[in-house]
């Protein structure tokens, strides 16, 4: 039974439904039926979070359940308010086959999957609403970017080129990058350490919107979903070491600390082909982080589309205010890694800094090179990128709302 009930989230490596006994009531001091969360005009009551944290527990969610649930109900009504705008509206058929869908993938029958759940207290209502919110949100992505996720034959090919990769593993994390000039260096770091024992996702993107130097500050931090292998090396087994909520201890790069909180992971049907090397430029630009020179690497960043423009731009000065090469990821330093796995070629960063923050680096993707791969699905491979196309529009789609939504916890 443990096996079968293990198949049920193994993309979050979910397991042990424990429905042979219920879990203890938890004596709420409040009313369960007042609001706990305003999401727009739609209440969230603390018996629905009540409802959500208890069914977390029941299915062993990673991080804390309690924060969970909030977090997953706030994007629960932003889902189903998106639904109806788009005028999509489930029958009652439609919501009973999804519940018999879910409950099929620990092959049990949606009657056999609401018992367990009801002998663990979780009503059969907080389960219909889980997959409701669920189907909703799958027909609003299917409407709006089915049509958006066609896959060129040259992706394909370069697809077939890549490697196999070692992992299919991504993740979706939060990050705050603060400058740490040497006067505000112990300060900086005081807070770092302060920032590291938060659980909340809310709290740590309001320390985000504060004080990170990067371009996500405005999303609270958030960054889009990544496959593992894109992340530096060094970084990858911190992100392992996490259970979602949880975030890294402080860590320190030039003139800089770093601060990343796992809001997911899940394994994927796709394997992230393997990077054999990066190819990048970094124009160095005197003034550092000040809103001079911030200005003017606006205006250059307007102005270049790719690495070989920067040469026209560099001409004249001294050769070492432009650095660009080739090189595998393990011997790229960690801070440039990570910003780098964030841009797609032609793209740039401008959150970090050299010199004890003297120094703006103007920093460019210029593209990566795949190993060659041994045998490759074409179908396969095209139904991967597509899917990874789609759930990237989505989760970019559902920051945008949430960023737009007015949310009011209580």
């Amino acid at each position: 039974m443990q096996q079968l009930i293990a198949r049920l989230f193994r993309p979050l490596a979910l397991c042990a439904l424990l429905a042979a006994t219920a879990l203890p009531g938890q004596g709420m001091a409040q009313n369960l039926f007042a609001p706990a969360i305003i999401v727009n005009d739609s209440v969230i009551t603390n018996f629905e979070v009540e409802q959500r944290a208890r069914m977390l527990r029941v299915l062993s969610a990673p991080g804390n359940p309690d924060t969970l649930a909030r977090e997953q109900l706030i994007d629960d009504r932003i889902r189903l308010q998106a639904a109806a705008e788009n005028g999509i509206v489930l029958s009652d058929t439609d919501i009973l086959e999804g519940m018999e869908e879910f409950a099929g993938r620990a092959n049990l029958s949606r009657e056999e999957f609401t018992a367990a759940l009801e002998r663990a207290g979780v009503a059969e209502q907080t389960f219909r609403d889980f997959v409701r919110a669920g189907l909703g949100w799958r027909r609003v992505v299917q409407g709006r970017f089915a049509g958006q996720a066609n896959i060129s034959d040259a992706e394909i090919d370069r697809a077939l080129s890549s490697g196999s990769g070692s992992s299919n593993v991504r993740v979706l994390l939060s990050e705050i990058i603060m400058p740490a000039p040497p006067q505000q260096a112990e300060a900086v770091r005081a807070r770092a350490e302060r920032i590291s024992q938060l659980t909340s996702e809310s709290a740590f993107s309001a320390e985000a919107r504060r004080y990170s130097a990067t371009a996500t500050r405005g999303a609270g931090g958030r960054l889009p979903w990544q496959d593992l292998t894109e992340l530096p090396p060094r970084l990858q087994p911190l992100v392992l070491a996490l259970s979602p909520g949880e975030v890294t201890d402080p860590i320190p790069i030039p003139n800089a600390i770093a601060l990343f909180q796992l809001r997911g992971i899940e394994e994927t049907g796709y394997t992230a082909p393997e990077v054999a090397a990066i190819e990048y430029a970094a124009y160095y630009m005197p003034g550092g982080r000040s809103a001079e020179t911030l200005a003017r690497a606006r205006v250059l960043a307007s102005q270049v589309d790719r690495c070989d423009d920067l040469y026209g731009v560099a001409k004249g000065q001294p050769p070492e205010v432009l650095d660009r090469g080739s090189l595998p990821p393990s011997e790229i330093p960690t801070d440039i890694a990570f910003e780098l796995s964030k841009l797609d070629p032609g793209e740039v960063s401008t959150a970090l800094t050299r010199s004890n923050g003297q120094t703006l680096v103007f920093l460019m993707l210029c593209g990566r090179t795949n190993a060659i791969a041994e045998d490759a699905s074409r179908e396969d491979l095209v139904s991967g990128l597509r899917n990874q196309r789609v759930a990237s529009l989505a989760d970019g789609y559902l920051a945008q709302l949430r960023a737009d939504a007015r949310i009011v916890e209580k």
